[in-house]
């Protein structure tokens, strides 16, 4: 069986497109946790040929965005507590051993000051809008550390994060002044040179997430 990377250059191209749609529509709970994804539903969807819409289906099976069983069609990931707890055990894990590198020269990220600038501006309460610039805010963290290897785990880890965020509905969200407020206690921490701070700040941040989404997925 050949893979993508097998294919002529063309042939990638719409691979890779559709691939990104798919994981645009997964991202933003369009397409909803135990959802089915035929290659002929794919196929029709973006008239791409079955061998096309397959490689994509396998694509998002790579990156645990889609599961597939033996014998069924691949759906996406079915979001559980464990799931999510699971998924901010790495997220934490990954970002405690940078804030430490971090600490350690007392490196500031100028992306994370900027993301969370635009946290600060927002008003106080809870806002969706807060999202994407959180998850800029910690993905500059990782970027700082200038590791591509790093950054393509930890993107990979922050695709499934997304996704339980999308896939919980009615989910309760930190409030933006909160979440602010703790990200810049953890710059300042690195400004320092505090790593357990940092990363203490850090372990309280991540864990109200997850639970203020494991308690919006029970009550869903």
């Amino acid at each position: 069986m050949n893979s993508p990377t097998d294919a002529p250059l063309a042939v990638v191209g719409v691979v890779d497109a559709v691939t990104s749609r798919l994981r645009d529509r997964i991202l933003s709970g369009d397409l909803r946790s135990g959802s089915a994804l035929t290659e002929a539903f794919v196929s029709e969807e973006y008239a791409v040929a079955r061998p096309s819409a397959k490689a994509a289906i396998e694509q998002l099976v790579a990156a645990g965005l889609l599961e597939r069983t033996a014998h069924r069609s691949a759906r996406v990931v079915a979001i559980d507590p464990e799931t999510v707890r699971d998924v901010y055990r790495t997220r934490t894990r990954l970002e405690s051993a940078a804030l430490r590198e971090l600490a350690s020269m007392r490196t500031v990220p100028a992306a994370a000051i900027a993301a969370n600038a635009e946290i600060q501006a927002m008003p106080a309460g809870p806002d969706p809008a807060t999202v994407d610039p959180d998850l800029r805010f910690h993905t500059a963290l990782i970027d700082a550390l200038g590791s591509a290897r790093t950054g393509r785990m930890y993107r990979s880890v922050l695709d499934e994060a997304r996704m339980c965020m999308a896939q919980v509905q009615g989910r309760r969200l930190l409030e933006a002044g909160v979440i602010a407020a703790q990200h810049a206690e953890i710059l300042d921490a690195l400004a320092a040179g505090e790593a357990e701070r940092a990363t203490a700040v850090l372990g309280i941040h991540l864990s109200s997430a997850q639970e203020r989404l494991v308690d919006a997925l029970g009550a869903d």
